[in-house]
């Protein structure tokens, strides 16, 4: 059975099971002989419906295309007509010999009806479309009860007539609805003598069989005019040949039709499909698609040179993807090939090169190139639309067009455009997509191949007038609206100014941040990627790589809403970035009117390791791939879908819903032609990548969720590997053409996360739970190996054994990347020792890959993204990075800034170059907090164990403290007094002095409790008690003047406070019309008033300025890393320092 047809079986099984008795469908199956008695027994046997119904289908997807026919078939004679519909489009070919022994459509007497009536043969080399053809027949079926007109019609080459004949070439129809006969009459580009000679010849015909069927009738002599020749060919049709069919071939002028107005019943085949509208009666009319599936145009070229579809060159299919399945170049060139067998590279070259005039005809064609047809449908239009229509020569292969671009183009009202519009349309020079309001419209390849090689010599210009055209429209700015129109332009406007080599403007463009800005906004950051490289050619290659950067590691943040600031996401690129110079230079012109900026000033000592960051999917990434020739990255997720996109930008291919849960892993085949997924649900399926069609599904012997796939990487020999969580039998190899696994492979105990081929296929690689990589020979699927990974990680080893996620192979063998937590490690297989490692993700990594070449890294994550790193650029595994507990000191100008380090040592650097300028040993108790005194002669740390110690240039002094948990103490540290405040219910989160008058000094606490407290310092009284969360306080300030506070909880909103009173003025809420704003990727875990009281700093996932009056966001910074846990401010408010989770050191300053 044919892949399509199986893939919509398969798509389709869980409503036909739920629907269909089987019984009545096999009766029908019997007579057509696709089911034996003994298989009819078999299903029969089962004791319930839906279990005879499950057994019918199982038994179909075993069997040939004419078993699905045969269903199709037994579904619409049993009036299941709504799930005959959906196996309407995968109707699958028939051969000739098949077609002819399974339908009656090749009786005796149709032959001879249709031999007597001119019908023509089918073709010596035939394949049939029998969806169109069914429809065809629904419509003739319609002219049963009286006269009336159906108009097949489509563009040149569309097999119209090759159709028109094929459906009446069946015996129930001719026997119930055209017993009179059917007549077929060649009609072309005739002029009024033609015409008339052609009717004569009709009538004769007629009167000629009429007499052999009655002797007594005689001959007339042939009409003089047409007039004559209506009214005798109305006689013939309505006396000697009642309820007969006349189908009319090729019409290509309304006149002609009037003169077949003659009350019988017509079928007729044109290019132009508003004909019919010249002539009265009831009418119907079936639009002819312009190209053959591909498999259907592969079996015509496979019967021109009696072959097997499926041994043809490579060529053969780009051929029928170059002029999009035509029949007509199809044909012509099967034909050519018969004579010429090795000339399939000739044939593609010259389609490719658009010229059609080596394409000559070698069979019965009316045109003897393929040019001659093309331009016979342009010269029917009026000298006025041929001028518009040559404009079209300008739009790309596969692009739809909304009327409101031609406008701009053609300088006409919107109606005046629809109305020429819909001329090309009737004249099938133009197709329309009505499933769009407004209509979208578009040429066949091969009419725009056409019209490009008619207007060679003059391309650049008809581009050069689209540019003009747009710049005159839209000469106050690009627009906004976000409609068809609007999206045209943004995509497109860099093609016309490229193809017009208006290499200025092109600069001006996309250089440019405010197109940057505009366009992301509209369209997504990958399309404007997609310009840097498609142009990348002729643009500065200095200045293009600085934009593509920026788009490549921020594409990420552009597709969130609300729209980031793309100045303040600049401001963080390299200083020597043209992008930067031009987000400078706004920041300050904005910043002179109240607008807020914040410059990265310490950015050039973090070294960007990602190449691009693209967030496809909504919720956790599982996993990723490159396709084999690195041109395509798949991805899945939490989702539930497949995501296919292109590697250099990140524009979407493909999206599939392919699974019921969540999907856990994708794999690409040797060839890309096929995808395989994995899934919670315990399936296994392979795709169509191409078609995005469902060709097998897996789902009896995994019994827990399928954590992994991988085709191996050489199509020697094609196999499916997989792993699961179930308890013994979690490893499994495929063949994906039969129906079960080929081996298990035994050895893990704890659930297997990940399998990999070896990339000579000789060894498999999985990664378990059990802390363990095993290595297996895939011919006899032994163990081969076995390496405990846990000795790799020596900072994990005081935690339980470690669970390997994944692993892949380098193409040379040699090298193995391990994912854990939210790092990616690069191990050398012989030595097992790390070589580098990439931090980056914020949060675990699940999958894990190298491009073909080896150049590129892939990675994806829970936190949304998928990364592509630069193998050569990540970092040794000497690379150290700050933690987030730190102390910053501001003086005069300068910045120290002292953190623990990922080694758990106390370092002190210079904030504005990075420079190390203490560093302590190694401590044994994971440091907590950092202090610096404001001399910077003495710094402090906190340790988990409860020591303190104070390093200054000559001594480390150690304390030792014991932690307090509900309650606070306060200490006079010259007389050792101490008075406890106690009163919070769960640990006190952190605590704030406030200075009310000279001789009297308050304190403010908060806790996890989610409460509020004040407290007088000297008496230790409480003086206000404030429920102000439902969840722990994580952050809170005092405004400077004392009169407000703010804070923020667990449970996601921020409050602001009347210090006086404790009464609350404002709500910051995810659930409020504000929701969007007020998010912060993360819990807000930090917070500081301006000293005018007029702005509020907040830090979480992100840092954000807020207008205090009107609680409106100002500025929002975006980290690479997330979850910052403090900010550290200047006294002015002009500097703000912080360290994200993956240990970046961020020194902000305002723009001014």
């Amino acid at each position: 059975m044919e892949e399509g047809a199986r893939s919509c079986l398969l798509q389709s099984r869980s409503s036909l099971e739920q629907d269909i008795r089987a019984s009545y469908l096999m009766d029908h199956m019997i007579s057509d002989g696709v089911l034996t008695g003994d298989e009819e027994d078999r299903i029969r046997s089962k004791s319930t419906r839906r279990e005879q119904a499950a057994a019918l289908l199982e038994l179909l997807l075993r069997k040939d295309n004419q078993a699905y026919i045969s269903f199709y078939n037994a579904l619409v004679r049993e009036s299941y007509g709504d799930l005959a519909s959906l196996l309407h489009n995968s109707l699958p070919l028939v051969s000739p010999e098949a077609e002819k022994s399974f339908s009656d459509g090749g009786t005796r007497y149709v032959q001879a009806v249709l031999s007597e009536g001119g019908v023509p043969q089918r073709p010596v080399v035939f394949v049939s479309r029998p969806a169109l053809v069914n429809r065809v027949r629904e419509k003739l079926y319609r002219l049963q009860k009286e006269p009336g007109w159906v108009t097949v019609f489509g563009m040149a080459g569309s097999g119209k007539s090759v159709l028109a004949a094929e459906a009446v070439r069946d015996h129930a129809l001719i026997t119930e609805c055209f017993p009179g006969g059917v007549h077929w009459l060649s009609i072309g580009q005739l002029d009024r003598a033609d015409l008339l000679v052609r009717i004569q010849s009709l009538c004769f015909r007629l009167e000629q069989q009429s007499q052999e069927k009655d002797p007594s009738s005689s001959l007339h002599r042939p009409p003089g005019s047409l007039e004559e020749a209506k009214e005798r060919l109305r006689f013939l049709m309505l006396r000697r040949y009642p309820r007969s069919l006349l189908i009319l071939d090729d019409i290509w002028d309304s006149s002609v039709l009037r003169a077949f107005d003659i009350q019988c019943r017509v079928m007729l085949t044109t290019r132009d499909r508003s004909l019919a509208d010249c002539v009265s009666g009831f009418k119907s009319e079936v639009a002819v698609e312009s190209g053959l599936e591909e498999d259907q145009a592969l079996e015509i070229l496979a019967l021109y040179v009696n072959g097997k579809p499926q041994r043809l060159p490579e060529q053969a299919r780009s051929i029928v993807r170059e002029c999009k399945g035509s029949p007509l170049v199809v044909s012509l060139i099967g034909a050519l090939l018969r004579e010429f067998p090795d000339r399939w590279a000739y044939y593609l070259h010259t389609l490719q090169q658009k010229k059609f005039k080596r394409i000559r005809k070698s069979s019965s064609y009316d045109y003897d190139a393929l040019d001659q047809a093309m331009a016979a449908s342009i010269q029917v239009l009026s000298e006025e639309h041929r001028e518009l229509y040559i404009d079209l020569t300008v739009l790309e292969k596969d692009v739809k067009v909304p009327a409101k671009v031609l406008s701009v183009l053609w300088d006409l009202e919107p109606e005046e455009v629809e109305d020429v519009l819909q001329d090309f349309v009737n004249k099938s020079l133009l197709f329309r997509d009505c499933h769009h309001r407004p209509y979208l419209y578009y040429l066949h390849d091969l009419q725009l191949d056409f019209l490009a090689e008619m207007n060679r010599s003059g391309l650049e210009s008809l581009h050069t007038k689209v540019v003009r055209q747009y710049q005159q429209r839209y000469s106050q700015g690009p627009p906004t609206s976000g409609d068809e129109e609007c999206l045209y332009w943004f995509r497109f406007l860099t093609y016309h100014m490229a193809k017009a080599n208006l290499t200025q403007e092109l600069y001006s463009l996309m250089f440019s941040l405010d197109w940057v800005r505009t366009k992301a906004q509209i369209m997504g950051p990958a399309h404007l990627i997609n310009d840097y490289v498609e142009y990348g050619a002729i643009l500065d290659k200095e200045v293009r790589g600085h934009f593509q950067e920026f788009l490549s590691l921020n594409g990420h943040q552009l597709e969130q809403r609300p729209f980031p600031d793309v100045v303040q996401l600049a401001l963080s690129q390299p200083d020597s970035s043209e992008v930067y110079r031009q987000a400078l230079l706004q920041a300050q012109e904005r910043a002179t009117r109240g607008g807020l900026y914040l410059d990265w000033v310490n950015k050039s000592s973090l070294k960007s390791l990602s190449r691009l960051v693209v967030q496809p999917h909504q919720g956790s990434i599982y996993a990723a791939c490159f396709s084999h020739d690195g041109t395509k990255i798949a991805s899945c997720g939490s989702s539930k879908t497949l995501r296919v996109f292109k590697s250099t930008s990140g524009e979407k291919l493909l999206e599939i819903q392919a699974h019921d849960d969540e999907v856990l892993c994708c794999a690409f085949s040797p060839d890309d032609r096929l995808l395989a997924t994995c899934s919670s649900d315990r399936k296994v399926k392979v795709w169509n990548v191409e078609r995005g069609t469902l060709m097998r599904m897996f789902e009896e012997e995994h019994e827990e969720q399928v954590n992994h796939c991988q085709f191996t990487n050489t199509r020697r020999r094609l196999l499916l590997a997989t792993c699961s969580n179930d308890k013994f039998m979690n490893t499994k190899l495929w063949n994906i053409n039969k129906p079960s696994s080929q081996n298990t492979m035994f050895g893990h105990l704890e659930p297997v996360n990940h399998c990999c081929f070896s990339p000579d296929d000789a060894y498999l690689s999985t990664s378990s739970s059990d802390g363990t990589l095993k290595l297996w020979e895939v011919s006899s699927a032994n163990e081969w190996k076995s390496i405990d990974v846990a000795d790799m990680f020596p900072e994990q080893r005081e935690q339980t054994a470690v669970m390997v996620k994944c692993s892949t192979w380098s193409a040379d063998g040699r090298t193995i990347i391990c994912a854990a937590r939210n790092a990616v490690f690069l191990w050398d297989i012989e030595t097992s020792k790390k070589m580098a490692d990439c931090s980056g993700h914020l949060s675990w990594v699940h999958g894990v890959q190298f491009s073909p070449d080896g150049s590129l890294l892939l990675s994806c994550s829970d936190d949304q993204t998928v990364r592509v790193w630069e193998t050569n650029r990540v970092h040794t595994s000497s690379a150290v990075c700050l933690k987030r507990d730190s102390d910053v000191l501001f003086n005069n100008g300068d910045i120290t800034v002292v953190a623990a380090d990922n080694r758990n040592r106390l370092q002190v650097r210079n904030g504005r170059t990075g420079a190390v300028m203490f560093q302590s040993e190694d401590q044994e108790s994971r440091i907590r907090c950092t202090a610096i005194c404001s001399q910077t002669s003495a710094v402090g740390l906190g340790r988990e164990d409860g020591t303190i110690q104070v390093h200054t240039h000559m001594h480390t002094h150690i304390y030792t403290l014991l932690p307090s948990h509900t309650y606070q103490k306060v200490w006079r540290w010259r007389t050792g007094e101490c008075v406890v405040l106690e009163g919070h219910k769960e640990q006190v989160r952190c605590f704030s002095l406030l200075t009310t008058s000279p001789s009297e000094t308050h304190l403010l606490s908060w806790s996890f409790d989610g409460t509020i407290k004040v407290w007088d310092m000297s008496s230790g009284e409480r003086l206000q008690d404030l429920v102000c969360h439902q969840g722990a306080v994580l952050a809170c300030d005092v405004s400077p003047d004392g009169q407000l506070f703010a804070t923020t909880s667990a449970d996601k909103t921020a409050k602001l406070w009347n210090m006086k009173d404790g009464t609350l003025l404002k709500i910051c809420s995810s659930d409020n019309k504000d929701a969007m704003d007020s998010l912060h990727g993360g819990w807000v875990t930090d917070l500081h008033f301006s000293p005018d009281n007029t702005v509020l700093l907040s830090t979480g996932g992100y840092i954000k300025w807020w207008n205090v009056e009107k609680g409106e966001a100002l500025q929002t910074f975006y980290p690479t890393g997330a979850n910052l846990k403090r900010i550290h401010v200047s006294p002015d408010f002009s500097t703000f320092v912080t360290i994200d989770n993956i240990g970046i050191l961020y020194v902000l300053k305002k723009v001014e």
